[in-house]
């Protein structure tokens, strides 16, 4: 029989997804699975955006230009210059999700053998993009303890080597939550400019952001406007996860110009995805506003539903959709599944995603959840109710 590729084999399993065969089998017995184990919104998809695909006025559905439709991409510059990012279309390229966006930085910018530093825990995709790029990721551990801050620049100067090439940050942070400040990536511009690293920057949950707290992109970081990658998606701004659309954006002209020929293997990005994505942009602010505040209620009653339970250690995130919470068990992994098939309270249990497969540091997480408040006020209070049940009865109890 042929052999599996290496690259197959080290290819990591999704935290967020590789429980689902036990989540079924829960469903199939007639248990209520509450699952916060995936970023999926519930917020309506905006009006626009659904009517823009069932108004389509069109008798074939063509292939785009591999950048984008330039209207799109015209539209998306709009949408950043509200945010103080300013570009022209010719910095964009229209993906198929920010997914797809990553991929392309890093083949664009990054040998095989090249490493890549990314404070963890991280989004777990991104292990999977620099497998399939041939890139080494050199973790280094933010601290729930300090919330799960970015590491001091020290930490950074120690991870440095010849081959680094690169680094990635999610801002806001997916999978905890956390919003870097201006000072923060201050410090983090400095270290660019000294080692002429990349920046790469997730900022697709740059609405996300509570307590009066604001977002600042790496766009506007001076000097090293030539080695900053932003990579961003509709996904989570507009609930819209199944578009696929996302971009990546740099106003390095080789960097856009050879992640092009990527984007051209490729052929283009999906038309449909596209015409919805341009209908959104006109969305108003309101929509954010409701958003926002809804988002800040499920965050404060999962937050302190957490700190109440006995021997669970929870910062309070500031942006995007998610905690990183410390629970008072012997393994995330196991508690997880043991929750989908070995537990119910009234008839519900809760699905989560162990932390482990948001480190790159074998063993670290390993008492950690990630913890999406995705789902209504009233189904994240019924579901912190079966764990803080389930935490009482687990055998695996540390405390």
């Amino acid at each position: 029989m042929p052999k599996i590729s290496e690259k197959g084999h080290q290819m990591p399993e999704s935290p967020i997804r590789k429980l689902v065969p036990y989540s079924e089998k829960a469903k199939e017995k007639g248990v209520k699975v509450f699952h916060l184990n995936i970023g999926q919104p519930d917020i309506e998809t905006p009006k626009a955006m659904i009517d823009a695909m069932h108004n389509l006025d069109a008798k074939v559905i063509e292939y785009s230009h591999s950048a984008g439709i330039i209207s799109y991409r015209k539209k998306l510059c709009e949408y950043y210059a509200k945010h103080n990012i300013h570009i022209t279309p010719d910095d964009i390229i229209v993906a198929a999700g920010a997914s797809e966006a990553i991929s392309f930085a890093m083949q664009t910018c990054l040998d095989p053998g090249d490493e890549i530093i990314i404070p963890e825990p991280f989004y777990a995709n991104y292990n999977g993009f620099a497998i399939s790029g041939g890139v080494k990721v050199k973790p280094i551990i933010s601290k729930i303890e300090e919330d799960f801050a970015l590491p001091p620049i020290a930490e950074f100067e120690k991870a440095i080597t010849p081959a680094t090439k690169a680094i990635m940050i999610c801002n806001p942070n997916n999978p905890t939550g956390y919003l870097y400040s201006e000072e923060e990536l201050k410090v983090l511009r400095e270290i660019v400019k000294k080692y002429d690293l990349y920046l790469f920057a997730d900022e697709v949950y740059r609405e996300f952001c509570y307590d009066g707290k604001k977002h600042f992109s790496v766009m506007n970081l001076k000097d090293i406007e030539d080695n900053v990658v932003l990579l961003d998606s509709v996904s989570k701004r507009y609930s819209a996860c199944g578009i696929r659309i996302g971009c990546m954006i740099s106003k390095n002209k080789d960097v856009m110009s050879t992640a092009m020929k990527f984007a051209q293997a490729r052929l283009s990005p999906p038309s449909l995805g596209q015409f919805a994505s341009e209908a959104a942009m006109d969305t108003p602010d309101s929509y954010f506003d409701e958003m926002i505040a809804e988002y800040k209620a499920r965050r404060d009653t999962v937050v302190d539903a957490l700190n109440k339970m006995e021997g669970v250690v929870c910062p309070n995130p500031i942006g995007a959709f998610y905690v990183t919470t410390k629970l008072p068990i012997d393994n995330t992994d196991k508690f997880c599944q043991w929750l989908l098939e070995d537990f119910e309270y009234e008839n519900k249990t809760v699905m989560m995603a162990p932390a482990t497969g948001f480190y790159s540091t074998k063993g670290a997480g390993i008492d950690e959840v990630r913890i999406s408040y995705v789902l209504n006020v009233n189904d994240l209070k019924a579901a912190m109710k079966c764990l803080e049940e389930a935490l009482k009865v687990y055998p695996g109890r540390t405390i």
